[in-house]
């Protein structure tokens, strides 16, 4: 009998090999680029579906709502970065905004309110950095029972209810703007901004990256993980608190109900927009995309009449199929 080892391939099986790394290809390339895609296609579906969603006065206000979850998602990219997840926004953005109108309601200036808001953000990523960087705990882990934990502080603060916020600074903060460019617009394109300057160029975001794509090795070469995974849950907390200052802003008051949508599409719109759930790549122009894509998905829903409870159903689907096509990534 001829060796296994001496048996020379069928002719046809390298170029069925060259076709499957051809196609794999082909899809590696498109994944790259998921999230713009799905935008424009979702874009002319509900075009042609209604007229009305491609207004100018709806575009205005969809993209206004389309930036607290792309801050949210910012500051989720740099969790997912260092190959982690941060479940806890769920129950930060909730917390933050709640702080804000305790402050508030206490009598206290709104610039005072909004600091303690985003504080109350960033303790949050800090204490999910220290378990997670410095003790060494499954991030999973942690930020599931940080969820857990903020969302009891906030209905204790709360007593369950919602804070109205008068502010005439708010207020003109999510109307106003300069021109035809809303404030809002411009909070989300700093921030956007900001964190790829960060992640692309500073020795900080190398690390970040580092650390992410091969932990062991970051480690090797002398970068302190511990601290990049700390400083990592820190921005993603700090972005939280910002996100819920505009919450308040866009909605007028601070709800201290849990914010499991805002979670699964974050989480998805950085999945979606490029990034790797292993980690050690990102990127921010397509969690923009992932983050625009999701609310233009419940937007396009609610013009369109279709129940609110088919809402979670489709974000889901997406999150699903943001998984899937990470698989392709190179």
């Amino acid at each position: 009998m001829t060796p296994a080892a001496d048996i020379a391939p069928a002719p046809g099986d390298k170029k069925g090999d060259g076709a499957r790394e051809g196609r794999t290809e082909i899809l590696a390339k498109t994944a790259e680029y998921a999230a713009p895609i799905a935008l424009v296609l979702l874009w002319v579906a509900f075009f042609i579906a209604t007229p009305d969603f491609l207004t100018l006065s709806n575009i205005g206000d969809l993209l206004v709502s389309a930036t607290i979850l792309t801050v949210l998602a910012l500051g989720q990219q740099f969790a997912v970065t260092v190959g982690g997840i941060d479940l806890s926004v769920g129950a930060n953005l909730p917390w933050a905004a709640a702080l804000l109108g305790f402050m508030n309601s206490r009598g206290y200036p709104i610039a005072v309110s909004i600091v303690v808001a985003i504080l109350g953000g960033l303790v949050v990523g800090v204490l999910n950095g220290y378990l997670v960087g410095k003790l060494h705990m499954t991030d999973f882990v942690v930020t599931l029972g940080m969820l857990s934990v903020v969302s009891g502080l906030t209905l204790l603060l709360t007593h369950g209810n919602t804070t109205a916020v008068s502010s005439p600074f708010l207020s003109k903060f999510a109307l106003d703007g300069i021109g035809p460019v809303r404030w809002f617009w411009l909070m989300a394109l700093i921030a956007a901004l900001v964190v790829g300057g960060i992640i692309f160029r500073t020795r900080i975001g190398t690390h970040l990256l580092a650390t992410g794509g091969r932990l062991e090795a970051a480690r090797d070469t002398g970068i302190s993980v511990n601290k990049i995974r700390l400083f990592a849950y820190a921005m993603s907390g700090l972005l939280c608190g910002i996100a819920g200052v505009m919450l308040v802003a866009r909605n007028g008051g601070a709800d201290p109900s849990l914010q499991t949508t805002y979670l699964l599409s974050s989480i998805a719109a950085v999945v979606l927009g490029g990034s790797s759930l292993n980690g050690g790549k990102a990127s921010v122009l397509g969690t923009v995309a992932g983050a625009v894509l999701f609310t233009s998905l419940i937007n396009g829903f609610t013009i369109l009449g279709i129940s609110q409870y088919y809402q979670p159903v489709a974000v889901g689907a997406v999150l699903l199929l943001a998984a899937g096509i990470s698989r392709f990534r190179k």
